[in-house]
């Protein structure tokens, strides 16, 4: 879940967004918070390239945002995450390519504790270009309710085994398998190895896994039907 603040009017009120798209009551106010016809502000930090993806966000929700700069990123870049993470949380929302997850991965491993969301590859293309900057507000705010915690103690419960299986590795058509199946978890585009880990710094049991599974050999079939 992540937390936000809805402005009804001049009147903001705090609640809790699950990834579900429902609310958590509020004990003070005794009453369910609705997102719909509000202004959805964002109480984590968020932490994007650039100043477009500043803008794309801010098409999306209401949030600050911390801009990495590019891949090189100083140590008053990192000085400042630590910061936001300290006292607000914060979201790492990099662009979904290869320099992109070489931000993340610099920032997780400087700045623990941060949350993570991912944006599919489809939804973040425009004219050739891959960013942030190209995803419309809906994809942002998908991408947003299905942000992650990351425990990097963690370990998976599943095993290279059970990727094998599942023919996400070592099978023609695997890659397509992950790049859906990382969009149906939130967790993003990874090869093999990185899945495997992904499912356990985010905390993704055997029972959210085969869930997800089972909506992506659902959505593979109905599509044959389709094609036949």
């Amino acid at each position: 879940m992540i937390y936000v603040m809805l402005r009804r009017g001049d009147t903001l009120f705090f609640c809790c967004l699950f990834m579900n798209g429902e609310h958590e009551k509020d004990a003070e106010l005794g009453s369910s918070l609705v997102v719909r016809g509000a202004s959805i502000l964002i109480r984590e930090v968020i932490v994007v390239e650039g100043k477009d993806d500043t803008v794309a966000i801010h098409r999306a929700v209401e949030a600050d945002t911390i801009e990495t700069g590019g891949s090189a990123i100083n140590d008053t870049t990192i000085k400042r995450i630590a910061l936001a993470q300290e006292r607000r949380g914060v979201i790492i929302f990099t662009d979904p390519d290869h320099a992109g997850e070489k931000i993340r991965k610099t920032i997780a491993e400087r700045v623990p504790g941060c949350k993570h969301a991912f944006l599919p590859r489809h939804e973040a293309i425009a004219k050739g270009d891959l960013g942030v900057e190209n995803a419309k507000p809906e994809a942002i705010r998908r991408a947003l309710e299905q942000v992650r915690s990351e425990m990097p103690s963690m370990t998976s419960e599943l095993t290279w085994t059970d990727l094998v299986e599942a023919g996400l590795t070592t099978h023609a058509g695997s890659a397509e398998r992950r790049r859906q199946l990382g969009e149906i978890l939130g967790i993003g585009y990874c090869n093999a190895k990185q899945m495997l880990k992904r499912c356990g710094v985010f905390q993704i049991g055997r029972e959210e896994f085969e869930n997800a599974l089972r909506k992506l050999n659902q959505f593979e079939q109905e599509q044959c039907a389709e094609g036949e």
